[in-house]
This record gives structure tokens, sequence and C-alpha cells, in this order.
């Protein structure tokens, strides 16, 4: 608990300082247009990244199976298993009563 403590003072600490140096160099500097330029470039870059990310994962990633293919698997082995159980049991009984 007290680590978690630390590094939430740290986070806050370092979010106030870059919000007063960015105020800073916008407002009190006279590189207030490169950093204007700089940030929405920044914002327009992470955004359209994240787009071009999500369309490349829709175009490459192949389709689902449908539905009733999947639950058609599901049948066949849940069908698999009852043979196996009964199989099973009935070697079960027949050791028992071979066995008295």
């Amino acid at each position: 608990m007290t680590r978690d403590r630390v590094i939430g003072g740290l986070l806050l600490a370092a979010s106030v300082a870059i919000v007063v140096i960015y105020g800073w160099l916008v407002f009190l500097t006279d590189y207030y247009l490169l950093v204007l330029k700089l940030t929405g470039f920044i914002a327009i870059a992470g955004v359209f990244g994240i787009l071009g990310w999500i369309g490349y994962t829709l175009a490459t990633t192949p389709p689902p199976k449908p539905i009733e293919e999947i639950e058609k698997e599901i049948e066949e082995e849940l069908k698999k298993l009852e043979s196996e159980t009964k199989s099973a049991t009935l070697q079960t009984e027949t050791q028992r009563t071979s066995s008295s």
C-alpha cells in the first residue's frame, strides 16, 4: 500500500510539473508557436496512429467461426465425453462383477 501511495504521489507531482512547464512555454516564452505546433502534431499523430492500428487489426484478423459451427463442435465433444464416460463405467462394473 505504501509503494502505491509513493507512485501515486510521484505521478501527481510529475503531472503538475509538466502542466506548469507547458503553461510557461506557451504563455511566457517566444517558443509558444513551436510548442503549440508540436502539441497539435503529437495529438493528431496519436489519434490517427491508434485509428490506423485498429484498421490494420480489422483488415488482417480472420473472421470468427460462425456460432453454429462452434455449437456443433461442442456437441461433438460432449458426445465423445459421454461415450468415454459410459465405456469407463461399463469397464468398472465388469471389473467389479468379475472380481466378486
